[in-house]
């Protein structure tokens, strides 16, 4: 099982080129960055995770500007977003700054997408919470069509363009894997119909194996009913942080092949590439995108947790600014 990071990168937390290096050179496999462009003061929707909104959340930088840095600075390292918020943001634009990370650092980009749920955050953006997925939907498929075609257009209710030309087209082919973030059916339906892959949080009783169950379920469950759904070869990235070292084993065993090292505050983990606790599990799908789970290397003679300790001040503190 290939073991990564997660990390939310904050301008007062250790910065991104440097975490990077140090992820590498302890033999994690993947670094993976969350977005937010923006927290509304208004606060109106509730914190999914209870009380006030930890201060990070206003604090990140921009997903792919911090790849880039991280990309720069490594050599193998993958890097993906963990999740991009697509109905916030342009389909051109974002086709283009995704095969441009992706041309610039060798293929190793992955685009973990998602809907968001900060209401007040998207409808800054013209989007709206009840139309979000309609429009993910068509900005995956336009932004696919613009990876993979000389003349793209594309012509939907959200996403409409005559033929253009974009380049560079991704170094990956036909383009990096497409992860979808959330955990509903409706969720592992459209991984199965316009996704490569799955990017769930583990939530109450969450098994891995009766996730991949579920994913691997859907093209059979409504074959008759659409005839968009394909067969899939998806497996998914999970998010959260398993109580014990059980369930990383469980996702070893069946679903997953990656697990991101993650917790509220990452320089006070301990987790290591050959020792995962308090992680997020991931896996990325399909095989055709070349993921192999290999073994890691030892770590380094410092834990990357006291490393980003001592580069950056990352207490979870809460509330915004």
């Amino acid at each position: 099982m290939l073991v990564g990071a997660f990390y939310f990168p904050t301008d007062y937390g250790i910065a991104i080129d440097e975490l990077a290096r140090e992820l590498e050179a302890r033999g994690f496999e993947s670094l993976f960055v969350c977005e937010h462009t923006h927290i509304p003061v208004s606060r109106r929707t509730p914190f999914q995770g209870g009380g006030e909104l930890p201060k990070r959340y206003s604090h990140t930088h921009d997903p792919f500007v911090a790849l880039s840095f991280a990309a720069a600075a490594t050599r193998k390292l993958k890097l993906g977003t963990g999740i991009a918020l697509l109905p916030q943001r342009d389909p051109i634009i974002t086709a283009k700054s995704v095969a441009s990370l992706d041309q610039l650092s060798g293929g190793r980009f992955v685009f973990a997408i998602g809907g968001g749920w900060n209401v007040e955050e998207m409808e800054n953006h013209g989007a709206r919470y009840d139309t979000r997925f309609k429009l993910l939907r068509e900005r995956v498929l336009a932004m696919k069509a613009l990876w993979t075609q000389d003349q793209a257009e594309f012509h939907g209710r959200f996403v409409n363009f005559d033929p253009v030309w974009l380049y560079p087209k991704p170094k990956q082919k036909p383009h990096p894997p497409v992860l979808l973030g959330g955990d509903s059916e409706h969720t592992v339906r459209r991984v199965v119909e316009f996704c490569d892959g799955w990017f769930p949080r583990p939530r109450g009783n969450w098994e891995p194996k009766g996730a991949a169950a579920r994913l691997d379920a859907i093209p059979r469950r409504y074959q008759s009913r659409s005839s968009m759904l394909r067969p899939t070869r998806q497996r998914s990235t999970v998010i959260g942080r398993p109580e014990s070292r059980a369930c990383c084993s469980r996702c070893r065993m069946r679903a997953a092949t990656r697990c991101c090292a993650a917790s509220r505050r990452m320089g006070r983990s301990r987790a290591k590439p050959d020792e995962p606790c308090r992680l997020m599990i991931g896996a990325i799908g399909p095989a055709e995108h070349g993921e192999q789970a290999a073994a890691p290397k030892s770590p380094g003679p410092q834990p990357i947790e006291d490393v980003v300790r001592e580069r950056g001040d990352y207490a979870d503190r809460k509330g915004a600014p």
